[in-house]
């Protein structure tokens, strides 16, 4: 493998003169990055590349451009492990707390300035392998019994109250996915990064190419995917809109990023960076700030491509997480993370941007990952709909101003019937309108919040309106009846 050229470093410059231009000071000179990428070992990818931006543009350029008569292509972009408050996008301009005081995105805060961001979106489970399942099938993990992923973790079998439910681990391969609706009409489609939705190929769904049922250890099966795949994908990825384009083929791309939270996840240059930037900090903030700069660079050499291909007019970008950060207070303001219920495990990021999509509207309408595929059908002009669909469809909301989703139920239910993060056991969960309520299966105790006022969860309700906690537990049962949710015995 070459080292890294000046050109390298002067890109690696411009992504310091965008992160500065975030507001966030950064040390270091050209010359130092220079000497750092320099030194980079032969088994790391090639420096930052060629196909970032020159500069990022002060004013968003208009994307609602006349579309050229093709079928618009799709980009989703699937973080993991990203909270609410994992990105520098200000998720609600109501509350300066909503963005990250450490992590610095500055491609995806070009994507919001450039379309929409919703501060209400939720994931469909507190856990990775359910929410992609959901994401590709718009159907819950409770409807697919997909509501955990066994791990290392004991999932509460010898030492809790309740018995658990045996949970689904691969999505059923006759299930209609977004890839299979869409190839059937022409699309080219493809999926690269972290799979994790069981393990059937995903060739089996309607993905064309792919790095084939990868978990958190990816393609080569090690500790420590990132920081190689986190170029990898993104080099595949960019193939992919090569050869589609050559085709003049529409097409469907997701690129699901690994995570990573040490210092082995980011480039050794990236890694100082991020520590010149927090001197201070502990190892695992930096390395959390360093592994998301190299998502969001990736993700912007991505969408480079994309216009020097010509297809930014064409073609939609959606951008969110699986879950919210790991770690009790990984997501502030909300509380909880990864594998609770509370608002810091499920209300993750939300944006989009495409053709004749809203510039720089910030939307409190309550959305969901179930949203996706009934979004991206009706984009797509595919009027045909998979059954058991739960999801709604977004588009007259991103196109016009629309305040509401048509779901087949009012309400927004994620059931998490496991033992995991929370140290009150498994739980199911409802939001209707300002409200949500959280039934704990260990007790049966239910609690009930505003998350409008009370977004951090800490005035429980229940006490004091137990007219609103039985209309929820009633809405509540009656999802889950509906799809067949497994529930908790008690031993």
């Amino acid at each position: 493998m070459n080292h890294p050229s000046k050109t390298h470093a002067s890109h690696l410059s411009l992504l310091l003169a965008a992160l500065a231009s975030c507001g966030t000071p950064t040390s270091g000179t050209g010359a130092d990055a220079s000497a750092q990428l320099d030194a980079l070992p032969d088994a790391l990818p090639d420096a930052l590349p060629d196909a970032l931006p020159d500069a990022l543009p002060d004013v968003a350029p208009a994307l609602d451009v006349p579309s050229s008569g093709r079928h618009p292509n799709f980009i989703v972009f699937l973080a993991e492990a990203n909270g609410w408050t994992s990105t520098s996008v200000l998720q609600d301009d109501a509350i300066p707390a909503s963005r990250s005081g450490t992590i610095q995105t500055p491609n995806l805060d070009r994507i919001t300035s450039q379309g929409m961001r919703f501060s209400n979106f939720y994931a469909p489970s507190p856990r990775c392998m359910p929410t992609r399942a959901s994401l590709i099938s718009g159907i819950s993990p409770a409807a697919l019994h997909m509501t955990f992923i066994p791990e290392a973790r004991n999932d509460g079998a010898a030492t809790g109250n309740v018995v658990t439910p045996t949970t689904v681990t691969t999505l059923p391969v006759e299930t209609p996915t977004v890839a299979s609706l869409l190839r059937a009409t022409g699309y080219g489609t493809a999926h690269f990064g972290k799979w994790h939705a069981g393990n059937a190929h995903p060739s089996m769904y309607g993905f064309d190419r792919s790095d084939g049922p990868t978990s958190n250890r990816g393609p080569d099966n090690v500790d420590h995917p990132n920081p190689v795949q986190a170029y990898a994908i993104a080099d595949r990825a960019i193939d992919f809109m090569n050869a589609q384009a050559a085709a003049h083929r529409p097409f469907y791309l997701q690129v699901s990023s690994y995570g990573g939270k040490d210092e082995l996840d980011a480039r050794p240059d990236i890694y100082a960076m991020a520590a010149a930037r927090l001197p201070g900090a502990n190892p695992r903030d930096i390395a959390l700030a360093a592994t998301q700069m190299e998502m969001d660079l990736n993700i912007g050499r991505v969408l480079t491509r994309l216009d020097e291909l010509g297809l930014t007019g064409d073609t939609y970008v959606f951008f969110t997480s699986d879950h919210g950060a790991q770690g009790p207070s990984s997501n502030p303001p909300l509380q909880g993370s990864k594998g609770t219920v509370w608002e810091g495990g499920i209300r993750v990021p939300f944006f989009v941007r495409g053709p004749n999509v809203r510039m720089g509207v910030a939307s409190r309408v309550r959305t969901t990952g179930v949203d996706l595929l009934p979004t991206i059908l009706s984009l797509a002009s595919v009027t045909t709909l998979p059954p058991r669909l739960e999801g709604g469809n977004l588009a007259p909301l991103l196109l016009g101003a629309v305040t509401e989703v048509r779901r087949p139920r009012e309400e927004l239910v994620v059931h998490f019937p496991h033992y995991d993060m929370d140290a009150l056991g498994p739980a199911s969960t409802v939001l209707f309108g300002d409200y949500k309520l959280t039934r704990y299966y260990e007790t049966g105790a239910q609690r009930l919040y505003n998350i409008t006022t009370d977004y951090a969860e800490a005035n429980d309700l229940a006490p004091a309106d137990p007219a609103r906690v039985t209309d929820m537990a009633r809405r509540l049962d009656g999802y889950l009846a509906a799809v067949n949710a497994q529930i908790p015995t008690r031993r």
